[in-house]
């Protein structure tokens, strides 16, 4: 569904406070695709989008007892923006698991929106993003666990890698809870290689640039472990960082 006439953003917009908006504005107003599971479901989706500018708007609800499991690749892309709105109803879960690769100039957006709305529902985000060159990743995360929803279980997990020190890593997990007895916690974190880790790669014979490889390709595996189809996407975030370095 698109909405006619609406207004394009600002930088005043939480959720667009990092995006280029001169990108943005090409594909104004963005259809929304709505997704929805009905009661006990079970359903996954992998999406690893194509071409100089990807721009989309998912909206996904849970019924009672439903599971999704969503994997993303947002890699080379001049401006990749995927935003989610979730919603989840008692005891129905939902898995994201996304890797952002980005260098030269590019600028990659993920934002998610996720709503614990019933009580007993499970939340899992894992992020890892690797930039070099003068790229932008960004990701814009909020759990809201609704009055009545206890039992809820929301975790999100964070991780930026830079490459260089013109590259620019922006990360908001927030956490916004009304009901009592819930279990929720993020983690974020932004830093470069482990420089033991690669001298002691380098130790056991490997070339530099296989041993940043092998650490780079091991760190996005962490947001697709469990996958449907987890060795199409690690061989897909492989190619893209071979593409970056």
């Amino acid at each position: 569904m698109t909405i006619a006439g609406a207004p394009l953003p600002t930088r005043k917009d939480e959720d667009f406070r990092y995006a280029d908006l001169a990108a943005l504005e090409r594909a104004w107003p963005v259809a929304v695709e709505a997704i929805a599971l009905d009661a006990g479901e079970a359903r996954d989706l992998v999406l690893v989008p194509e071409g100089g500018q990807v721009v989309r708007h998912l909206a996904i609800t849970l019924a009672p007892g439903a599971q999704f499991d969503l994997r993303v690749l947002n890699a080379g892309h001049a401006y990749g923006r995927i935003a989610l709105d979730v919603r989840l109803e008692r005891g129905a879960r939902f898995t994201l698991g996304a890797a952002q690769v980005g260098g030269g100039a590019q600028m990659l957006e993920l934002v998610t929106n996720v709503v614990h709305a019933g009580p007993d529902a499970v939340s899992r985000q894992v992020v890892r993003s690797v930039l070099g060159g003068q790229a932008t990743g960004t990701y814009l995360g909020k759990v809201l666990v609704a009055r009545g929803a206890d039992g809820t279980d929301g975790e999100q997990s964070v991780r930026a890698m830079l490459l260089t020190r013109t590259a620019t890593a922006n990360a908001r997990p927030e956490l916004e809870i009304y009901a009592d007895d819930v279990k929720c916690a993020h983690g974020c974190a932004v830093g470069e290689l482990d420089e033991q880790g690669l001298f002691y790669l380098q130790s056991r014979g490997l070339p530099p640039s296989a041993a940043k490889g092998l650490m780079l390709q091991a760190f996005l595996a962490e947001a697709f472990v469990g996958a449907a189809r987890e060795d199409d996407l690690n061989a897909a975030a492989l190619a893209a960082l071979e593409a970056l370095l």
